[in-house]
């Protein structure tokens, strides 16, 4: 296995760390070092990605214990274990054998057919029925189907319409994986899988940065001034919200736990608010009196000072 790159020392843990310790050092490393607590901080922005890896990798049975047993090759696509072990054994039962040396000298040897698909390839002169090739595309889905999950049905090129079970959290790069999907292969070989690449349509209402969701809410001048409880979309349906009593329009509100499934864990990001003052009918009469009648309240007050200050 190889020493680089190390995702037990990527997060801190010992290559016996338990689940739970894996997942308590991610969450303690990815809040220090996420982008959002490190803006324009490049460094940080790499150590997060690193550590979101690891963690994608550890915190997943299945890719822990190829990469326990493989290294960063088991999590390759197409990687056949079984042939993976199998040639293992035969390399160290070829290393013990008196005719090795005299074996790998020669000219002639082509480890092409040696390995005859370990990674899902297919060697010239491998014996007996060959594994189908791993096969690869690009899907559509929609924004609230990548973050809630879910079972969606989905048109995928020379396959025809497909089902498949998208993590919660997705987003455009996510890869899915459907065992057995890919080429056929031989006469009683499996076929090989097929790796779909997520496309993830933007939404009219919710923009995405990272975990974190935001949104622009239109509100009243009266709901600025004097306060109210609003309804806020969310991807999870409609919740109330309280504007507080003398907020200004662009002012951003929090709503904790409403915003997007971190992939792979139970967390939550956050959803923004931006509240925008929502005028009138600008064809009501009584429109220009009310704002001749607010001008007073400006008197001495210069409300783009501020903007000059730092310009």
């Amino acid at each position: 296995m190889p020493d680089s790159p190390d995702f037990y020392a990527a997060l801190g843990v010992s290559r016996t760390a338990s689940e739970d310790e894996i997942r308590k050092a991610y969450r303690k490393l990815a809040r220090k070092h996420h982008p959002d607590v490190n803006p324009n901080d490049r460094k940080a922005e790499e150590k997060f990605k690193e550590i979101s890896f690891a963690y994608e990798v550890l915190s997943d049975k299945d890719k822990r214990a190829r990469y326990d047993e493989f290294g960063v090759q088991g999590l390759a696509e197409g990687f056949d274990p079984a042939q993976a072990r199998e040639y293992t054994r035969w390399s160290q039962g070829a290393r013990r054998s008196p005719s090795y040396e005299a074996f790998t000298s020669g000219a002639d040897v082509d480890l092409e057919d040696l390995l005859g698909g370990l990674f899902g390839g297919a060697g010239r002169r491998a014996r007996g029925p060959m594994r189908g090739q791993d096969a690869s595309g690009e899907i559509d889905v929609d924004f609230l189907d990548a973050v809630r999950g879910g079972e969606v049905r989905v048109q995928v090129a020379d396959r025809g319409a497909l089902r498949i079970k998208i993590p919660p959290g997705s987003e455009t790069g996510t890869k899915i994986r459907l065992a057995g999907q890919g080429d056929s292969g031989d006469a009683g070989a499996p076929a090989g899988d097929l790796y779909l690449t997520l496309r993830v349509r933007p939404h009219p209402l919710f923009r995405r940065e990272g975990s974190d969701l935001h949104l622009d809410l239109p509100v009243t001048i009266p709901e600025l001034v004097q306060g109210a409880s609003v309804e806020v979309p969310t991807p999870d349906g409609s919740v109330t919200m309280k504007i507080p009593r003398h907020s200004q329009s662009a002012r951003v509100l929090r709503l904790r736990g409403k915003g997007v499934v971190k992939l792979g864990t139970s967390e939550r990001g956050d959803l923004y608010v931006k509240l925008l003052a929502e005028l009138p009918d600008p064809a009501d009469p009584r429109l220009e009196s009310i704002a001749k009648d607010l001008e007073s309240l400006y008197e001495g007050r210069d409300v783009r000072a501020r903007l000059r200050k730092s310009s």
